[in-house]
């Protein structure tokens, strides 16, 4: 059986990214007008409350930590997924596991996260639940990451 994502068009994209090219290519015409900040907020909060479970429980915790940890940082969605920037440039965004159907979400780290440790260092995590140990490990990253 052939899934949503692994379904290839004749341009050789998923139905999937397809799906995200065009939803990132929305968010570029709605961002050129009027209150831009204030719309890619609202955006952000409806596209999470439009998750299934448990993608949605995930995405409001790390809405919250990052509004709490980062307050700099502008809400935006980005392809789709909830993203947080500095300067339009995207630090942080999760990633929901139902967007591509995988087995967890992930949250990633954009170029312009201030994450680098030597020569190497991890961008992105696979993200099952928030605990207590999670939270204050994504609390520390997102405080890193803004340059808190």
């Amino acid at each position: 059986m052939t899934t949503k994502q692994t379904k290839r068009s004749d341009s050789g994209f998923s139905e999937a990214e397809l799906a995200a090219m065009k939803e990132r290519a929305a968010e570029l015409r709605a961002s050129k007008g009027g209150n831009k900040l204030a719309a890619e907020a609202e955006r952000c909060v409806e596209t999470i409350e439009g998750l299934p479970q448990p993608d949605r429980e995930l995405a409001e915790r790390i809405h919250a930590i990052v509004l709490a940890e980062a307050p700099q940082l502008a809400a935006k969605t980005w392809y789709g997924f909830p993203a947080y920037a500095r300067d339009g440039k995207v630090v942080v965004f999760f990633k929901p596991a139902s967007k591509f159907e995988t087995r967890y979400a992930t949250l990633g780290f954009e170029e312009a996260a201030q994450l680098d440790e030597g020569s190497m260092w991890a961008t992105s995590f696979a993200l099952t639940a928030i605990g207590k140990a999670e939270e204050k490990t994504i609390r520390a990253l997102v405080r890193r990451a803004a340059g808190s």
